[in-house]
């Protein structure tokens, strides 16, 4: 009897570490999704985890809010802040489990004693950087981000740099494994992209950010008063050249930034308010990003951005929303190349083959031949228009009412297959 008694104890015991007191501390381990960190071998969770709630908690609720990241099933952390209390507080809290976390740490930011500075002094990158591992309490980190090159004039200046040196000299001596790039500007990350260094881009992707123009600062508040009426080009290739290269996106202002203003009609840029499961939906659409970092600044929010592990597919449509703003692409039945209407249960790259058919249909529009290099880029998709069996999933997805099935039967006609 004693025995039993111990048993349906300890049942008990193992249930609330699962559920937690009071359904706060819901277990949604075996509900996250793991994505590839592009070509790096990582499997990352693909929600993650922000440090901007470490730097306002004591160490005992920085380990209290770690557990519920690492208990969700939430391997993926990005750390940009230099702040002591914020680094110190991580450290604490991973004492014992940091092979449970991918870290993303950022070179090229220190503390000066008082504040935060950006840098591109080697020094100082250096002190910053020992900095981290050691408040860390690990001899390495998995992605080494340079920290934020949102000057389009910058990279070029970068790449035949001494910081640059130092960064690929860390990766040479295993203290990072991954060189990555941290940029808000959709001119700056295709760049970073296309120089063969990188292999993760943090990105600002939200559905606010995407209709600014190439030429607009994210920072600006006065560049959302004249938004394009559907996703910036450039960000369609940005997207793109990273799908096709496996190059990852880790995802930051999934949000809208500060205040998560686009969960606020007041504040959002979009003048309406979306849902916490509506944001990461959005994001998570596009098949070149791996993991969306979440701002959480306590457990309760960390808990609702959880939620979304669990949403219906009703809740996490986002279309109805972008349906609703004005734009003359919204809702007109053009593709935008943006990747919504992923994954095709038959693997078709919907997006690319509607990009090469417009190529296609604009030259013989002109009373040209199909570009050659139009055909061959359609050769080398592993899958064809001619594959598509008209299923539709992709049409409930598409937030601008694009006939698909329609545009890829006249693939098939032109491409031949």
């Amino acid at each position: 009897m004693k025995k039993t008694i111990i048993l349906l104890f300890s049942a008990v015991v193992i249930l609330c570490a699962l559920v937690g007191c009071g359904n706060k501390q819901v277990n949604v381990k075996n509900s996250m999704v793991y994505r590839p960190l592009g070509n790096t071998g990582l499997e990352v969770s693909e929600i993650s985890i922000g440090c901007a709630a470490f730097e306002e908690m004591d160490s005992a609720q920085s380990r209290a809010l770690m557990d519920v990241v690492l208990d969700s099933g939430m391997n993926y952390i990005d750390i940009y802040d230099p702040s002591p209390k914020t680094r110190s507080n991580i450290g604490y809290a991973l004492q014992g489990r940091r092979d449970k976390m991918i870290i993303q740490g950022h070179i090229g930011c220190w503390w000066n004693g008082d504040s935060y500075e950006r840098t591109r002094n080697v020094e100082k990158a250096k002190k910053g950087f020992e900095d981290l591992l050691e408040r860390l309490g690990t001899d390495h980190i998995e992605v080494g981000m340079i920290h934020i090159v949102d000057n389009p004039g910058e990279w070029d200046t970068l790449m035949n740099s001494p910081f640059i040196e130092y960064v690929k000299q860390l990766k040479a001596e295993g203290k990072i494994q991954h060189i990555g790039v941290s940029s808000h500007n959709a001119i700056c990350a295709l760049q970073a992209a296309k120089s063969g260094l990188v292999e993760v881009i943090m990105f600002s992707i939200n559905p606010a950010f995407d209709r600014l123009g190439a030429d607009k600062s994210v920072w600006d508040p006065s560049a959302f008063e004249s938004m394009l009426p559907g996703i910036d080009p450039l960000r369609v290739e940005l997207y793109d050249y990273c799908t096709q290269h496996h190059i990852a996106i880790t995802n930051m202002k999934t949000f809208g930034g500060g205040g998560a203003k686009l969960l606020s009609a007041d504040r959002s840029p979009l003048h309406t308010a979306l849902t916490v499961e509506q944001c990461i939906a959005y994001v998570l659409a596009k098949p070149c990003v791996a993991t969306a970092i979440c701002g959480a600044s306590n457990i309760d929010e960390l808990l609702a951005d959880l939620k979304y592990l669990h949403a219906t597919e009703a809740e996490k449509d986002y279309n109805s929303v972008l349906n609703s703003l004005n734009g003359a692409q919204v809702g007109s039945g053009d593709c935008t190349y943006c990747n919504h209407c992923a994954p095709c249960p038959q693997g078709i790259q919907i997006a690319k083959v509607n990009e090469l058919l417009d190529k296609a249909e604009a030259a013989k529009a002109a009373g040209k031949d199909v570009p050659g290099e139009v055909k061959a880029a359609y050769e080398k998709l592993e899958h064809h228009a001619s594959e598509c069996t008209h299923c539709g999933s992709c049409v409930t997805r598409c937030p601008f009412s694009v006939n698909v099935p329609n545009r890829m039967d006249k693939a098939k006609e032109i491409f031949g297959k």
